[in-house]
């Protein structure tokens, strides 16, 4: 078993300390605490129910924790909303992507643009060339981003026509159009036709490459194997293990708990 590392560092790229979240008398998230190394790519993963999801949407902000603190870059944010931590440089996707239907592919990325003149009428009213050039910018890291995503020949389409791997390609996109240097992922292979699944991992690594620190709640161990050099397990709210995928994968109480009892 690797040396725990996971104790947390308020001046890394993302930490949590003693987080509890409770639903009507359960105790979802029961003292979970987590540290994000920078640059780093962590796994966290956990059968179905272990408060993994919770967990994300308490570092994401759209859950307000009951106890425990949550610091970005060194800031506490542990009050702050969602939207003011994608501020702070943290973006996060979804398990189940719900893009703008009836909106192109480019519309859709570009409404996750951050902090645009042209949201302020009087802004816009009495800077339209500022709001200009920003849209003219906006337009072309979009496009780019597109591009990365391998979607650039449905960009006039209506969001409507994607697959649910083109869906999580989308996400990827919307998600770097924020300009985050920390990333949740939620389960970005769920649902993926195995076709896409390289050019997620794939697309998934050279973001890492990049120097953003990664999030990765996913149940695909290959996936996890491929991505992650550490990973951490919930069980019941709680962190039951950590190390590399390897060691995890063969102690006894990980096998028990999520992977029924069958070695990985």
């Amino acid at each position: 078993m690797t040396e725990m590392k996971n104790s947390p560092d308020s001046n890394g790229p993302l930490a949590a300390r003693d987080l509890k979240k409770s639903f009507g008398g359960n105790r979802v998230v029961d003292g979970m605490s987590l540290a994000l190394g920078p640059g780093e790519m962590l796994g966290l993963i956990g059968p179905n129910g272990a408060g993994k999801t919770t967990m994300f949407n308490l570092l994401a902000g759209t859950l307000a924790s009951d106890a425990g603190s949550i610091h970005l870059s060194g800031t506490d944010v542990t009050r702050t909303s969602q939207q003011g931590r994608c501020r702070l440089g943290l973006s996060r996707s979804f398990q189940i992507p719900k893009p703008f239907s009836r909106m192109t592919i480019l519309e859709n990325v570009m409404t996750a643009a951050q902090n645009q003149a042209g949201e302020n009428v009087l802004r816009a009213m009495m800077q339209p060339r500022l709001v200009a050039k920003q849209e003219q910018a906006n337009v072309a890291r979009a496009r780019d981003l597109i591009d990365f995503v391998s979607l650039s020949h449905l960009e006039d389409q209506p969001a409507s026509v994607l697959s649910g791997g083109q869906r999580k390609l989308l996400e990827l996109a919307r998600v770097l159009m924020t300009q985050p240097r920390v990333i949740l992922l939620d389960e970005p292979a769920a649902g993926v036709n195995p076709a896409l699944l390289d050019l997620i991992i794939d697309r998934i690594a050279q973001i890492h490459a990049q120097g953003i620190a990664v999030l990765l709640i996913e149940h695909n161990m290959e996936m996890i194997a491929r991505l992650c050099p550490r990973v951490i397990v919930m069980a019941a709210g709680k962190l039951l293990a950590e190390g590399t995928p390897q060691d995890v994968t063969r102690r006894a109480d990980v096998i028990d708990v999520y992977l029924d009892g069958a070695p990985a």
